[in-house]
């Protein structure tokens, strides 16, 4: 609803640096309450990371009370009955629900492995799929997914899927591999995340500026250009070594270019729509940033999981008995002495499979990051200097 807001209340031309002000918070907030999270976890107790909630939430509906009114559109409608469209809700309740406990419990249930896994996907694909066909001839849809046959719309939420997916996962992929593999504490790891945060914070502007002047699709592309850079440096500079001030430089390069990408994506969503119909745009974008993080988070700890695992595996085949680096460092002088050496070897071996791990996860995103890159040339032109585009119907 904030986006719709800010869609009602700038024109074209002043939308771009309007959504700047918005992506402060979609895209930086995440980044900066790992900090806030590790502080209150180490000084208070974790409980206060959900007390916090209710004085930021009654200020919040004190503000939108006093300040926030209805467009022309939808104050006219004020007092007529209105058609609620119960069926769309409930298959959306129970898909999505279905769909974000997948995704959740998944790599801890094995996957398809597990029944209850296997049911929540037939759940989730079931009332998706029958969501969309029942949503497509209702007049006045929960869902308007009609909005789904213009192309640049299309692309336009494949790329905030993508950004919900790339962003949410550096964010777990960082902070995890600093206090799993590196001992750093929960607040000492939200510093390393929160530089990218104060990096964000003078780009927004600039990058807002920068719609009604450059091409979106162009600064879509750049983004996604510069974040591959960054996965891509990320495998080659991420190891047990790392020091605060080269992997606070790591995540400035992973999470800086997502600015050049979120602004003028949110842009592109509205070209060509009606007034009317800027509430189903915000509600789709953000619903489609919103799964892409979910889906995000759950790839990058599957693969972390699985290709430690594999790492394990082959390093282990190095590490026998029979091999004479093992036993130089193993010794031979007593079979408890022996005994301590493996053991030691083996929480090395597995930490060295994690981190090769987390450097494949890496490249995983870089090959995400450009084909990204390849498919933002998809999106429309947009008319720079605030002209609309025709109306979508």
């Amino acid at each position: 609803m904030a986006q719709a807001i800010l869609a009602d209340s700038f024109p074209p031309v002043k939308r771009g640096l309007a959504f700047s002000v918005y992506g402060f918070t979609a895209i930086v907030a995440p980044s900066i309450g790992p900090t806030l999270g590790g502080w209150i976890t180490d000084n208070y107790t974790w409980r206060w990371i959900f007390y916090i909630n209710l004085p930021v939430g009654l200020i919040a509906l004190y503000l939108v009370y006093k300040l926030i009114e209805d467009p022309a559109y939808i104050s006219r409608n004020v007092g007529r009955s209105l058609r609620v469209d119960y069926i769309g809700f409930g298959l959306l309740a129970v898909g999505v629900s279905a769909l974000q406990i997948l995704l959740d419990k998944g790599q801890e249930d094995d996957w398809f492995g597990s029944r209850f896994i296997t049911s929540l996907a037939v759940t989730a694909v079931i009332c998706l799929v029958t969501l969309v066909i029942y949503e497509w001839f209702q007049k006045d849809p929960i869902a308007d997914v009609r909005l789904f046959k213009h192309t640049h719309f299309c692309v336009a939420s494949l790329v905030m899927f993508m950004v919900g997916a790339i962003s949410f996962a550096s964010t777990v992929l960082m902070p995890q591999y600093l206090q799993t593999l590196m001992g750093y504490t929960a607040e000492t790891a939200g510093i390393v995340m929160s530089a990218a945060a104060v990096v964000l914070l003078f780009e927004l502007p600039i990058a807002g500026q920068l719609t009604t002047r450059i091409q979106g699709r162009y600064l879509i592309a750049f983004g996604w250009l510069a974040l591959c850079w960054g996965m891509y440096y990320s495998t080659k500079r991420i190891d047990l070594l790392i020091s605060v001030g080269s992997a606070t430089r790591l995540r400035i390069f992973q999470y800086v270019p997502l600015g050049f990408i979120f602004i003028p994506a949110t842009t592109a969503a509205y070209i060509g729509a009606a007034a009317e119909k800027n509430n189903a745009v915000a509600g789709l974008v953000n619903f489609m940033r919103n799964i892409g993080s979910s889906v995000g988070t759950s790839l990058v700890t599957t693969i972390i999981a699985r290709r430690s695992q594999y790492h394990q595996d082959v390093l282990a085949q190095h590490s026998s008995v029979v091999n004479q680096n093992f036993q130089a460092r193993g010794g031979r002088s007593t079979f408890d002495a022996q005994q301590q050496a493996a053991a030691h070897l083996y929480a090395e071996l597995k930490v060295q499979a994690a981190t090769l791990a987390y450097i494949d996860t890496y490249w995983v995103l870089a090959a995400a990051a450009m084909i990204m890159f390849a498919l933002s040339f998809l999106l429309k032109k947009n008319r720079l200097g605030g002209k609309a585009a025709v109306p979508m119907h």
